[in-house]
């Protein structure tokens, strides 16, 4: 898992992929990391399963000048190929009766891309909503999104090595990194969970606190942010 990737695609050949490849043909990485714009993105799926599960809804909001774009939001549900009731209808409370009337996900995808621009993507593990919105991609398009991302995840465990210099490791002590625990200890707003909008704003004033920490710690570029989270992957 990366702080920042950089996604090899496929050729694009609708549009909206062609479009979304452009933006990032080149990538300044010596920038001010409040110079770029991001998304906040979060998935809700039928389950954790790559292979049979699907996305059930999307939630992403602008973050511009390192400040939420409140007016700025994308949600829509999403209608799976198998709709039936399962364990996810009770983790996210949306019934396969609201689903039979949402978009499928082929039909929610450009909007998507047109509403991330060339916007960086940011998510808590990011990692799992791109592999499923990638699936999804190369299903339906024969391409990939081209977005690089950025993984609240891994800010928090920079964060982390930052304040206690891995002690906590060392001391075995038990440490959380699940999105509203973090909130909750960095005493940010909470929002209901498992909700995709709902989650992707949690994310944003996540994503804001760790990197306008970050910045005090001497993190200023976004290669500055990049090669920390390298650092953490060689030694994770």
């Amino acid at each position: 898992m990366n702080l920042f990737r950089l996604f090899r695609p496929s050729p694009p050949s609708h549009p909206a992929f062609i479009k979304n490849h452009s933006h990032f043909e080149s990538i300044d990485q010596n920038r001010p990391i409040e110079e770029y714009d991001y998304v906040v993105l979060d998935t809700e799926l039928t389950g954790m399963n790559e292979k049979k599960d699907e996305i059930i809804s999307v939630g992403a909001v602008l973050v511009k000048n390192l400040q939420i774009m409140a007016g700025h939001t994308f949600y829509t549900l999403v209608k799976p190929e198998k709709i039936s009731a399962t364990e996810a209808t009770f983790i996210h409370q949306i019934t396969p009766q609201e689903l039979q009337t949402a978009p499928f996900i082929q039909d929610v995808l450009p909007d998507l891309l047109d509403f991330c621009g060339s916007s960086f993507l940011v998510g808590h593990y990011i990692d799992l909503d791109t592999k499923f919105i990638n699936k999804a991609a190369r299903r339906h398009f024969g391409s990939t999104i081209n977005n690089p991302c950025l993984d609240t995840l891994r800010l928090a465990q920079i964060h982390r090595e930052k304040i206690w210099g891995r002690y906590h490791e060392q001391l075995n002590l038990q440490v959380s990194y699940n999105l509203t625990d973090l909130c909750k200890e960095y005493k940010l707003p909470l929002f209901p969970a498992h909700d995709a909008l709902q989650d992707a704003l949690q994310t944003a004033y996540l994503f804001l606190f760790l990197v306008k920490t970050l910045q005090k710690n001497g993190l200023i570029t976004l290669k500055d942010f990049y090669s920390a989270g390298q650092t953490w992957n060689r030694t994770l």
